[in-house]
């Protein structure tokens, strides 16, 4: 599948702001399952400065500076991305093996996917996500399928319910209350699977927007996405180090390296703090308004000509 995703941030500034540092996470990468085309990243008013680089995780982050004062600010992140769907994965592993293998003792060799175990600034495991785990985490049970279900209660449990939480809300707070937005179904899941010594990671991305015919929409798919990653050392081992299972509490799917050729991945990290889309320093303004648009389509063309001008 070819898809194009224009993604809009708008912020409107009073009084205006005199100068700006921003950070962005809006690029997608390559991965195993998808090829970046194309990315353009347009601004307004236009910056001094702009670089793209790989962040720690290996996401692709832009750095901009403003030095001119402005009420408005205009970002738009064009893309295109050709897809594909996860291939099949064979896993067995139970999961006190995955938990085993990643227990600390000296002189144990270090693996990357470790620093995915550990509290991070909107992760906290304890006692109350382990309990919530513990039905699906069964003895014995290979750690693929006890993901899965916990994915599919998390789904099942939870209400999908816009403007109830904030990038802010703790994962306990949405845990209790069982409602929340992507970000919150993302969160709670990590800080369950992290609680059982899991490894694993937070996913920003994309949904498209309208399904093909016959389809049902998925939640989320007007807006950037997150979605959650277990770490499976039997798939690494099989692919070459690529042992990364997706999984959407959102909409109950999941996949090797990618829930479905209809999400595309942005960034991964420990949690939402790490791959925010954008963030920034300003100096000036007392107060702003944020408006962001996100439309993921198919597209035929292998170009992003027919975007309109920000």
């Amino acid at each position: 599948m070819r898809l194009r995703i224009i993604h809009d941030t708008r912020y409107l500034y009073a009084p205006a702001v005199e100068a700006a540092q921003h950070m962005a996470h809006l690029t997608p990468p390559h991965t195993r399952c998808q090829q970046r085309l194309d990315a353009r990243l347009e601004i307004s008013p236009a910056p001094v400065v702009l670089t793209e680089t790989p962040d720690v995780y290996r996401n692709v982050r832009a750095y901009f500076e403003i030095a001119s004062a402005h009420e408005e600010l205009l970002v738009r992140a064009s893309s295109l991305v050709h897809t594909r769907p996860p291939e099949p994965a064979a896993s067995q592993l139970p999961w006190e093996a995955v938990r085993e293998q990643f227990v600390y003792h000296a002189g144990a060799q270090w693996h990357p996917a470790a620093e995915f175990i550990y509290p991070s600034a909107h992760v906290h495991p304890g006692p109350a996500f382990a309990d919530y785990a513990a039905p699906s985490f069964t003895p014995g049970r290979p750690l693929i399928d006890a993901a899965r279900e916990l994915m599919r209660r998390v789904h099942g449990d939870f209400t999908y319910a816009s403007l109830t939480t904030d990038v802010g809300t703790p994962a306990i707070e949405a845990l209790e209350q069982r409602r929340g937005v992507c970000q919150d179904f993302s969160h709670v899941m990590l800080a369950c699977l992290r609680s059982l010594g899991l490894p694993a990671r937070y996913v920003s991305g994309y949904l498209l927007t309208q399904p093909p015919p016959g389809q049902p929409r998925l939640v989320g798919s007007d807006a950037s996405h997150a979605w959650v990653s277990v770490f499976l050392p039997d798939l690494a081992a099989q692919a070459g180090g690529h042992g990364w299972y997706d999984l959407d509490p959102t909409n109950d799917r999941d996949g090797w390296s990618t829930p479905g050729e209809d999400f595309v991945r942005l960034a991964v990290g420990r949690d939402y703090a790490d791959v925010s889309p954008m963030r920034g320093v300003i100096h000036g303004s007392g107060g702003h308004e944020l408006h962001v648009g996100v439309t993921v389509e198919p597209c035929d063309a292998a170009s992003l000509a027919e975007a309109a001008p920000i």
